[in-house]
């Protein structure tokens, strides 16, 4: 079972009414890209990005030595057990997954059935385990959402932090005058001919202007944050879920 994903879920309607052509109230919605910013539920998704790349180094790290050893191994029965122990391990981390999903993206996901071997044993337990659909739908899962979320967390955290740093600039910009031989933050710089030209943010209008375009690109990553966010439910309701 999932509960809905779509920005509208996120939020209760903003106060106000107004009444249609048959005179019926009804509430005005704030559009979601206006709201992002200032929505918990957009720093939950933030959240969810910043630590998935840990969780998605640590679902790889497990994944990819056993499955190679495994593989390597394997006409020799040995890899049986590992590629076993790969599967249960990589359902295991499935199972933190669905509960961060869960928690942070609003997505609830059935868990897979338990494993049951046809029959006592441990060979039939290691084939019962190989046997496991959502085992290996796992270990797909921790393979190939490790570069998404490389990808995730480096243009969200790129994103925020110039976001920031350009809306908050009025609070700070008086730092430069005052402590270095610079009239204000350095845009950028370029050498012609072995003449140096430098651009600075030191007058107001261009303070005040980098800063609406900071406030605005605030805007905008939150919603690239809700949209990177989307992708990673799909995959796991697409690998995850029984």
């Amino acid at each position: 079972m999932t509960t809905n994903s779509a920005p509208s879920a996120y939020f209760d309607a903003a106060p106000g009414a107004y009444d249609d052509a048959d005179g019926r109230d009804e509430q005005f919605e704030v559009p979601y890209f206006w709201r992002g910013p200032f929505a918990r539920e957009t720093y939950r998704e933030f959240g969810y990005i910043l630590t998935s790349l840990f969780t998605a180094i640590i679902g790889f790290v497990w994944t990819l030595p056993l499955f190679a050893a495994g593989v390597g191994t394997v006409m020799t029965f040995l890899g049986l057990p590992v590629l076993a122990l790969l599967l249960a391990g990589a359902r295991g981390l499935g199972a933190v997954e669905r509960g961060r999903v869960a928690r942070q993206l609003g997505v609830r996901l059935a868990a897979p059935r338990p494993v049951q071997p046809a029959r006592d044993g441990f060979w039939a337990r290691i084939t019962g385990q190989l046997c496991d659909p959502a085992g290996w739908k796992a270990v797909a899962y921790h393979v190939v959402m490790l570069p998404w979320h490389v990808f995730s967390f480096v243009l969200t955290v790129v994103l925020w932090a110039v976001g920031l740093a350009l809306a908050l600039l009025p609070a700070y910009n008086w730092v430069f005058p005052t402590y270095t031989n610079r009239p204000g933050a350095q845009l950028f710089n370029y050498t012609v001919n072995g003449v140096q030209h430098d651009y600075y943010l030191s007058h107001f209008w261009q303070v005040g202007g980098a800063s609406l375009v900071g406030i605005l690109l605030l805007f905008v990553t939150a919603r690239v944050t809700h949209l990177l966010t989307n992708v990673s439910r799909g995959a796991a309701w697409a690998l995850l879920r029984g």
